[in-house]
């Protein structure tokens, strides 16, 4: 039985790392960095064009069609090269609708969607640090929502917001709606803005599915963030290396120590068979969706509490330049920072990984 990932999977990932590598290279992640720029339009239009706004979204309505997967490894692709934009939140918005979503809604939204020409964002999380579906507190009445959602994805730029309410079920709300205002927080990793959004009686649009759905978006975005985290340790502990081998000290490398090497040996032993845990629970969400929620409970946990620990010893292992702004190092302990918060801290998801095995 062959585990790796396929041929096409293989290409795909090879195709997003170069893409960002080429079109978003550490120079400009320190100009989003420095500047007042919420969204990078024309980045996140060239990567539409290369299909990732659309990736889940079926055939019929514009999309690619592909599987979880095929998103996660381009997470991990994203993580790798630290690439800014709202895929996150977008790619979520549409596996909703797919998921959730009645045909007239899929109809109205999933092109758009898939082309890029509109850009969705998440709103789950209330005061609190309250993510989960069954936390979820916003009423809807008569087709109108009210009441204030946090650490929502660029929600200056976004079209559309997919909205978590009471009863664990979910709605969609335009940006542009009547009581419809969003707040810019700068965030600790300026490559994935989020703000605040509040709503007053503002229109909505239910989707069909129930509280399953809604979990399903979740326990994806757990996998996504994994795969994001993979991929940024996995780069941590290449720069890490790389740096070692050509700083000098004391007339050597600072590889030739050995008590570098090990901090460096450490990180490595413990980022590397991560990988096969994003994969697998990235398999499962399509295959065996009994176990997904636990997996992803688990990856979520373990690979962005590693990406941590990497990062940490990256900036370490570089010395006084790695905690200077103008170098890259930080742009990686950041956006660990962030995968490791976002839809809820590690303990969060250990506690529930161990309730679904009846712990």
């Amino acid at each position: 039985m062959d585990f790796d990932l396929s041929e096409e999977q293989n290409m795909l990932q090879d195709t997003v790392r170069r893409f960002f590598e080429t079109e978003a290279p550490t120079t400009r992640l320190l100009e989003i960095y420095d500047g007042d720029e919420l969204l990078d339009r024309e980045l996140w239009n060239r990567s539409a064009e290369l299909g990732l706004a659309g990736l889940l979204v079926e055939e019929q309505y514009g999309g690619v069609g592909l599987e979880l997967l095929d998103l996660a490894v381009v997470a991990d692709a994203m993580g790798y090269t630290a690439a800014p934009g709202p895929l996150l939140g977008h790619a979520l918005t549409t596996l909703a609708l797919t998921l959730g979503g009645s045909e007239e809604q899929k109809t109205q939204w999933l092109p758009k969607l898939a082309s890029g020409e509109l850009i969705g964002s998440v709103a789950f999380a209330e005061q609190g640090d309250a993510w989960q579906p069954d936390q979820w507190t916003l009423t809807v009445s008569e087709n109108r929502v009210s009441g204030t959602k946090k650490n929502v994805l660029f929600p200056s730029d976004a079209d559309l917001f997919l909205v978590g309410i009471e009863g664990g079920r979910m709605a969609l709300v335009e940006r542009s709606a009547e009581g419809v205002s969003t707040q810019e927080w700068d965030g600790v990793d300026r490559t994935r803005r989020i703000g605040g959004l509040s709503l007053d009686r503002a229109p909505c649009e239910l989707l069909t599915g129930d509280s399953s759905i809604a979990e399903r978006v979740r326990d994806a975005a757990l996998i996504l963030l994994a795969a994001d985290a993979y991929g940024g340790a996995h780069k941590s502990v290449e720069l890490t290396v790389d740096y070692t081998s050509q700083r000098v000290q004391f007339g050597r490398t600072l590889s030739h120590f050995q008590g570098v090497k090990h901090q460096i040996a450490d990180a490595a032993a413990e980022v590397e068979p991560a990988r096969a845990l994003v994969w697998y629970a990235a398999y499962a969400f399509d295959h065996r969706p009994e176990e997904a929620p636990r997996l992803a409970a688990i990856a979520k946990a373990h690979l962005t509490e590693r990406y941590v620990d990497a990062s940490r010893t990256m900036v370490m292992l570089h010395g006084g330049i790695g905690y200077t702004w103008e170098f890259h190092c930080q742009f990686w302990l950041k956006r660990a920072m962030f995968d490791r918060s976002y839809f809820g801290s590690p303990s969060v998801h250990r506690e529930r990984a161990a309730v679904l095995a009846g712990w």
